[in-house]
């Protein structure tokens, strides 16, 4: 969404993701904030922790815990890390 609609707001991007039943992913540490702190409801967060990594070796790292994790993904907090996966369910 943040893509299809700049300057959206996350609380917009979070919400749209929810109604949509989408797993959002995001390298927005902001969004941990809104699911933990203010218990906002969310489908499934990805967050992609990959800095210095190239763009091309991202998308690999994350496609493969998309297809290794995919029932895990939705209604959890997910952090994708060089080497780790934490999965968390927030529900």
């Amino acid at each position: 969404m943040a893509e299809q609609t700049p300057g959206a707001s996350d609380d917009a991007v979070l919400d749209r993701a929810q109604r949509t039943g989408a797993v959002l992913l995001t390298a927005d540490k902001d969004f941990g904030e809104l699911v933990y702190r203010q218990r906002r409801a969310a489908g499934g967060v990805v967050l992609i922790r990959l800095a210095g990594m190239a763009a091309d070796r991202k998308a690999e790292v994350v496609a493969t815990v998309f297809r290794e994790h995919a029932d895990a993904l939705r209604q959890s907090f997910t952090v994708i890390m060089p080497g780790a996966v934490k999965v968390r369910a927030h529900r």
